[in-house]
């Protein structure tokens, strides 16, 4: 692909994966504000949007087989960890951005376990066999992520049980 177009590719998956985010974000809020047609009108639209976003990650060559799906999402997750978080972080926190910090700081132990749990898919996948993955819960406020069972009250942003969701 030439450079020109795959930067406006690039742009237009970033531009529809945000859409497709900020429009379950507002579809919650409408749920929760009693205005159930409005969360379903964002809740489609926010699927056309992934659909949107797929495309366009396809066209990039972005989807390949799924052990080299899990190597990239390793290596997005490392990315995070070790080079984009502490980079936000120390720069919200200069800037006394309370909010941010502890915010970008829950996503980064989160992504830890992340890039643990398809580190240990991939090895599965790589060997032909599905990945042994018990329940799985994660923490709707915080994002943290943990196998087996639901902790009575998440341990980075002090959430009860109920604020897990089971996949």
């Amino acid at each position: 692909m030439k450079e020109m177009t795959k930067a406006n590719v690039q742009g237009a998956f970033a531009g529809e994966s945000q859409a497709h985010m900020k429009y379950l974000a507002f579809a919650d809020v409408a749920e929760k504000e009693g205005f159930p047609n409005v969360a379903r009108l964002f809740r489609a639209v926010s699927f056309a949007e992934q659909a949107h976003a797929t495309a366009h990650l396809r066209a990039l060559d972005g989807v390949a087989d799924t052990v080299q799906n899990l190597g990239a999402a390793i290596g997005g997750e490392t990315f995070e960890v070790d080079e984009m978080y502490p980079a936000y972080i120390a720069v919200a926190k200069l800037q006394s951005e309370t909010r941010a910090q502890v915010g970008m700081e829950r996503a980064m132990d989160a992504e830890k376990v992340h890039a643990q749990l398809y580190a240990r898919a991939k090895t599965s996948a790589a060997g032909k066999k599905d990945f042994d993955l018990s329940a799985i819960f994660v923490c709707e406020v915080c994002g943290w992520t943990v196998e087996g069972a639901a902790p009575d009250k998440c341990p980075l942003c002090g959430a009860p049980a109920a604020r897990f969701r089971k996949f």
